[in-house]
């Protein structure tokens, strides 16, 4: 889950004015596209209100939206027209980081991988499984199917948690 340039650049532009509107910016997506791009930003509640059971609300993402867009309007870091969106991660959040999978362990995620995994006719580039373990370098999972996989973090194109109801 590697940050390209541009969105890294974004995020370091963008992480002091939402760090400002009291929410944590859980993570930056850049999309161009053509004429107009898209720029959307998650965030969430900072830890103590999270233990809280308190979420962002739609008054978190205006301000967030407000105090964002005019940093980008005096830095002009977008070449061109874009799309500003702001938003909560939600239930099926992706993640940015390895880091932020480290609170999920023993639940469902999707990854998309850039290699494939598996053996001879198993090989596949998607697996959805319990999370079973993560390090500094590989994750453990358990696929649906029962099969358990080690998979490099490096090896991760795209992760979402997916929403199970308790």
């Amino acid at each position: 889950m590697k940050l390209s340039t541009k969105v890294a650049e974004l995020t370091s532009i963008i992480a002091p004015a939402v760090a400002a509107c009291d929410v944590a910016l859980w993570g930056v997506e850049f999309v161009p596209q053509g004429q107009r791009s898209l720029l959307r930003i998650y965030i969430e509640s900072l830890p103590e209100e999270l233990a809280q059971d308190k979420h962002v609300t739609i008054e978190n993402c205006a301000a967030v939206n407000h105090q964002v867009s005019g940093i980008l309007e005096v830095l002009d870091p977008i070449a061109g027209e874009y799309i500003l969106e702001v938003s909560s991660p939600g239930f099926d959040r992706a993640f940015f980081s390895d880091e932020q999978m480290h609170d999920y362990i023993g639940q469902t995620v999707s990854l998309r991988l850039i290699q494939a995994i598996g053996q001879g006719d198993k090989k596949r580039r998607k697996a959805t499984g319990s999370l079973d373990s993560i390090d500094g370098t590989m994750l453990k999972l358990t696929a649906i199917d029962g099969e358990q996989f080690e998979i490099a973090l490096s090896n991760i194109d795209k992760a979402n948690l997916i929403y199970e109801d308790a």
